[in-house]
């Protein structure tokens, strides 16, 4: 039975831990026999952890854990507890004395919504990996999604409640999942229906204002907006190497693209990781096409299942 989830994938684990103080929070995407591991990064101010080693030409060709994270480049710490817990449970890479979990990471910045002295750490990423089930499916505010916003042009004031999304995409066996944490720059915008649903919002007269319009306008005063970072991770049942990983996690950006704008900015970090389970022989092409539809539903699914919060609205307040 599928959920829509990224845990339709067999062999993925997902886990939340979060602080409503601090709205922030991180969530872990597991695989203890390791997958296939691949990164794109489009944004201009990424906060990562790990991404060098899915270059095809290293050693490691298995991850065992995508660590997503707020708290900005604090939230990266949350990978340590990961690992501490994926070590005592001798999952990793074997080096003889222990194993090395291999535990890659992006963060959010998303101290401008609650205390910022609450950050994802180890305590919080090793409890994410104890709340880790392959039935889990929540979305919204929950772990990486606690303290997502959209649409920040005009400062933290103006913008929405976003959260956590994921969706599936099936044909035939192969399966392709996507989950996402909703943190853009720009707007957000239904590709099924041609419309805006989210992003920069005008709270004096109640109506969605436009960030590209309000870019073009050089007499508005932008505020502070390095307040951004959407971050997601593509799951598959399909077989693929790493160059082939790294070329999913290229395609599904064209997700991104279907429903947030403008995107890849200067002050977005944009990464997508790809995680490979190596059961089914698929066209390589199909799987990356199938990654940008999973990730642009998510992203939806990611506003549309947000919550109000701190005094800003969600999508679901307005449509």
């Amino acid at each position: 039975m599928f959920k829509g989830y990224i845990t339709d994938i067999k062999g993925i684990k997902v886990g939340h831990a979060q602080s409503i103080e601090g709205m922030t929070g991180c969530t872990v995407v597991i695989c203890e026999e390791g997958a296939t591991g691949g990164v794109d990064v489009r944004g201009s101010a990424p906060g990562t952890r790990e991404t060098d080693l899915f270059k095809a030409e290293k050693m490691v060709d298995k991850v065992h854990a995508i660590v997503l994270a707020g708290g900005s480049a604090f939230g990266l710490e949350a990978s340590s507890g990961v690992m501490k817990y994926l070590e005592e449970r001798d999952v990793g890479f074997d080096v003889g004395v222990t194993k090395v979990p291999i535990v890659a990471s992006a963060v959010i910045f998303d101290l401008g919504i609650g205390d910022f002295r609450i950050r994802p750490d180890i305590n919080m990423g090793y409890e994410a990996c104890k709340n880790a089930s392959s039935k889990e499916n929540r979305q919204g505010n929950i772990g990486c999604g606690m303290g997502a916003t959209v649409g920040k042009i005009l400062g933290q004031k103006n913008s929405m409640k976003s959260g956590l999304g994921s969706a599936t995409v099936k044909v035939g066996e192969l399966i392709v999942s996507a989950l996402v944490a909703v943190n853009s720059f720009g707007d957000i915008y239904d590709f099924s229906k041609g419309s805006q649903i989210a992003g920069v919002y005008d709270y004096e007269n109640n109506k969605l204002l436009n960030t590209v319009e309000i870019m073009k306008d050089m007499n508005k005063n932008i505020g502070f907006n390095m307040t951004n970072t959407t971050i997601g991770v593509i799951a598959t049942n399909g077989i693929l190497t790493k160059a082939e990983a790294n070329k999913v996690s290229q395609m599904a950006h064209n997700g991104f693209a279907w429903t947030i704008n403008p995107i890849h900015t200067m002050v977005d970090g944009d990464t997508i990781f790809t995680m490979a389970t190596n059961e089914i022989k698929a066209d390589i092409n199909l799987i990356g096409t199938m990654a940008a539809e999973a990730m642009a539903k998510a992203v939806l699914n990611g506003v549309y299942y947000a919550e109000a919060s701190h005094g800003l609205i969600a999508a679901k307040d307005i449509l």
